[in-house]
Order: structure tokens, then sequence, then C-alpha cells
């Protein structure tokens, strides 16, 4: 089950199961063209709390998201990275290293790096807050430029 999400920043394709969120694309300018997709009221009812905390967070807010995603799919590690990552407070960064260090792997930064690489969630799991111990941007499936947005509008910049 699938829908696109209008939002201020451009169009949000969200993929749901019956468990929730699968994935969230980055936005687009222009709505995709997809085929109609039929949604249960429970998936409809996720969609709108997702729809309503994306227009927040797009608008400068610091967001909790609350819709439930669907793990599945994920390794374990990948799990402990991305629930952790989940946790990275609005408008805060950390390296890949501290990430690493936190979930209890010292030397996995490489390996958290790629674990937020297979982020089917982003902006709900807010793998841009993850920087290079240099505190270059490296690393993000939108492009570095959306990855510098998104820190500027956490910062209050834009």
């Amino acid at each position: 089950m699938y829908n696109v999400l209008e939002t201020e920043w451009g169009y949000m394709m969200a993929t749901w199961t019956d468990i929730g969120l699968w994935e969230l694309d980055f936005p687009i300018q222009d709505r995709p063209i997809v085929p109609e997709s039929t949604i249960s009221s429970e998936v409809e009812l996720w969609s709108e709390e997702l729809k309503r905390e994306l227009s927040m967070y797009w608008r400068g807010f610091a967001v909790d998201f609350g819709v439930p995603i669907d793990w599945r799919g994920y390794t374990s590690f990948q799990i402990k990275v991305l629930k952790f990552t989940a946790k990275i407070p609005y408008g805060q960064r950390t390296t890949y290293g501290d990430v690493a260090q936190a979930i209890g792997v010292p030397k996995g930064a490489r390996a958290t790096g790629g674990a937020l690489n297979r982020n089917r969630v982003p902006i709900v799991i807010p793998c841009h807050r993850v920087i290079g111990a240099s505190g270059s941007l490296t690393g993000f499936g939108g492009g570095i430029e959306l990855k510098q947005a998104l820190l500027l509008l956490e910062s209050g910049s834009l």
C-alpha cells in the first residue's frame, strides 16, 4: 500500500505494510504518477499522522515521529543503528563513530554508515544528523545538498 504526501518541500511517496511505514522517498517537486492504491483504515490514520508530522518538520519544528515502522528486512545490527539514530535530538549532530560506540561496536563507524545507507525512511529516522568525524557531510542518499539543507532547517538557518 502506498500514497503520495504533499508537503512543504514537495511530494513524498510513502509505502506501508500492515505493520507500519516500509519506505519514505525524499521530496520531489513534481507529483509522481502512480496507480491508485487501496489503503486500509489503519494505514490511512498512519498516513494522516505522518503528513501532519512532516508538515511540522518542514516548517522547522522539532518532531518526534510516531508512526510505526516496519523493521522487517533489516539485520539486527542495522536495527540497532537505525533505532539509535531515531533518537538523535532535532538540531543535533553526531558522528558515525559515536553511533558505533553508543551501540557497542567501537570500531564500527564504516559499518554504521552502511547501515544508515539502508535507511528506507529518511527524515523519520534522521540519518542526515550523522556526519563524518571531521564534521564533513558524507553519505546521504538524498545528496549532500539536501543533507545540508536539512541540517540548516533544523538549526533555524533556513
